[in-house]
């Protein structure tokens, strides 16, 4: 928690400079979209309106000791890391993932225009507009402590650093937001102070966050008209048996962990089906092969690279005990054709995408200084975990 003096160096939220820049943010947020091909955001607008905000606190002008630096990997899709110099080599602090892209929105679908920022009817003091909460408002507030720090010049042992990151709400484009900055060890030094990822919308400290891992099954069976159901392997009834195999395995080696209670996480590690794809063909076709794809989420207490092994383990052994690992459906059901030499087969694969959990060190002064400040400015703190997933939280954790 910082120091009364600091605090009242630094003082509160300028309101009518945050509501200001906000709004030019939440201006833009219609370029700001986030789901390609439909939808390529242009975070470079954002990150202009955050280097313009602090650039007479900047050394880029001589009126202050703040460093600002766009870093981009694709045209119009810049991040910014600003610091406020410390005193001491090797002391920070840092808030991280103040995101610049946004989740769409249908204008039609809204009571208000999502594209501009207007205060709630009922509550002045409710912002409304794509991005408030997720996570333009972040942007925005960073900013302007990160301004103030410029104008006041409180000389601090620790430097401040505060990193807004590009393409947060997608993950089928890779290499231009966070993950590209922590490739080129732009963040390394992160390391060595508490960091805050800075993207929710509740008001209590999150502690712990799921690792993500999305898979997909693959069956392969014979293809015959339904009418002959004995001379086919039916890839669908092949897939799901495979899958509560599956499944069932999953929850034995991987079962709720006793830290998850100590984190107090929502839910343990879960696998579950999400989606069914196959090539076509008509309701008198038995179909040869189909793929059912899904994510598993991952409590931080187990290894992503262990799970995938695992899962790679199970399909081998299903597939070479066929007859009698799987339950079949009905007299004719089967997986393997010996008159034919024919056998149907599983194969799983994993997105690159897989993410790691993270929990909180809550011994860590940061994670003290925050649950103090929650509860001064709201009245109690109640840390939570979920096993929703984050880029890269793992990689700068020590």
């Amino acid at each position: 928690m910082a120091s009364p003096a600091l605090k009242d160096a630094v003082g509160g939220l300028d309101r009518d400079g945050f509501v200001a820049l906000l709004s030019k943010l939440i201006g833009e947020s219609a370029r700001l979209q986030n789901d390609p091909p439909a939808h390529r955001p242009e975070e470079d607008l954002v990150a202009q309106h955050v280097v313009d905000a602090l650039r007479q606190v900047s050394t880029e002008t001589g009126g202050g000791p703040l460093v600002v630096r766009k870093v981009s990997y694709a045209e119009g899709r810049s991040n910014v890391i600003v610091e406020y110099p410390g005193t001491v080599p090797g002391r920070i602090v840092s808030f991280v993932g103040m995101h610049m892209d946004v989740v769409p929105a249908n204008p039609s679908e809204w009571d208000f225009d999502p594209f501009s920022l207007t205060f709630d009817s009922e509550d002045k003091d409710k912002l409304r507009g794509r991005g408030t909460t997720d996570c333009l408002g972040h942007v925005a507030l960073v900013a302007q402590l990160m301004r103030r720090l410029g104008e006041v010049k409180p000389p601090l042992k620790h430097s401040v650093i505060g990193v807004f990151i590009a393409n947060e709400e997608n993950s089928s484009v890779t290499g231009i937001g966070v993950d590209g900055l922590v490739k080129d060890g732009l963040l390394d030094k992160l390391k060595t102070g508490p960091l805050f990822w800075i993207d929710t919308a509740d008001k209590q400290p999150c502690i712990g966050t799921g690792g993500m891992i999305p898979w997909h099954l693959k069956a392969t069976g014979k293809l015959f008209h339904s009418g002959l159901a004995h001379k086919a392997i039916n890839s669908m009834e092949m897939n799901m048996e495979a899958l509560k195999e599956i499944q069932k395995r999953f929850y034995t080696d991987f079962p709720p962990h006793e830290q998850e209670k100590v984190y107090k996480f929502a839910t343990p590690s879960t696998m579950k089906p999400t989606k069914w794809s196959y090539p076509g063909g008509g309701l008198n076709q038995i179909p040869g092969e189909c793929t059912i794809s899904g994510d598993i989420r991952l409590t931080p207490f187990y290894s992503t690279s262990h799970v995938v092994e695992k899962l790679k383990e199970y399909v081998e052994d299903i597939n070479e005990r066929l007859e009698t690992t799987l339950d079949t459906r009905g007299p004719v059901s089967k997986y393997v054709l010996p008159d034919e030499n024919l056998r149907g087969r599983l194969e799983i694969s994993f997105d690159g995408d897989v993410m790691n959990g993270v929990a909180c060190n809550l011994k860590s002064r940061g994670f003290k200084a925050l649950c103090k400040a929650t509860e001064e400015i709201v009245g109690h703190v109640e840390p939570y975990s979920i096993t929703g997933s984050l880029p890269l939280i793992r990689e700068l954790q020590v």
